[in-house]
């Protein structure tokens, strides 16, 4: 059984309490999600985030195939972090922390997915060629979508990168 990690951070030039009202309220995922995935949910986005909210959507991730995804938010702590847990979709784990933190000038948001893919053996053959760019395409997405939406972080030291995305 392989669990996979996908580390990704970046930097906003915004306010913790602006990063976290549109991180934490899930009608913002559409908007940082790309379009091709046809992005929707279902129920569960009516209120303010809290732990033991229940979240359906629907997603395309691949080849035009509806996927139907059930997360839960098991884990609030205003303005710090929140975590969403898979309860039904395509993975067979998908534990997501996301985290905030003040930084000079800006927020440094910080995520961290450990995920399973289906199939055993044969999911784990897919996962490079497929499932991993596709991840990676997804996070790059959303960091360009952050920084039309906030603007982007500069940094004293020119060397200092702006984002990362990393698996483990």
């Amino acid at each position: 059984m392989k669990i996979y990690t996908l580390k990704a951070k970046q930097k906003l030039p915004i306010t913790v309490d602006k990063a976290w009202k549109f991180l934490s309220d899930p009608k913002n995922l559409k908007t940082i999600t790309p379009d091709y995935m046809g992005f929707q949910i279902i129920s569960g986005a009516d209120r303010e985030m809290y732990s033991g909210q229940i979240i359906q959507y629907i997603v395309t991730p691949v080849a035009g195939i509806k996927s139907k995804w059930v997360t839960e938010i098991t884990h609030v702590q205003d303005k710090e972090y929140f975590v969403d847990e898979q309860r039904f979709g395509p993975y067979a784990l998908w534990h997501h922390k996301h985290f905030l933190k003040e930084i000079p000038g800006g927020v440094e948001m910080e995520d961290i997915i450990d995920y399973k893919v289906p199939f055993g053996i044969l999911g784990q053959l897919v996962h490079p060629i497929l499932v991993k760019p596709k991840l990676k395409e997804i996070f790059q997405y959303r960091e360009k979508k952050l920084i039309e939406l906030f603007g982007n972080f500069e940094t004293e030291i020119a060397t200092e990168t702006k984002s990362k995305i990393v698996f483990i």
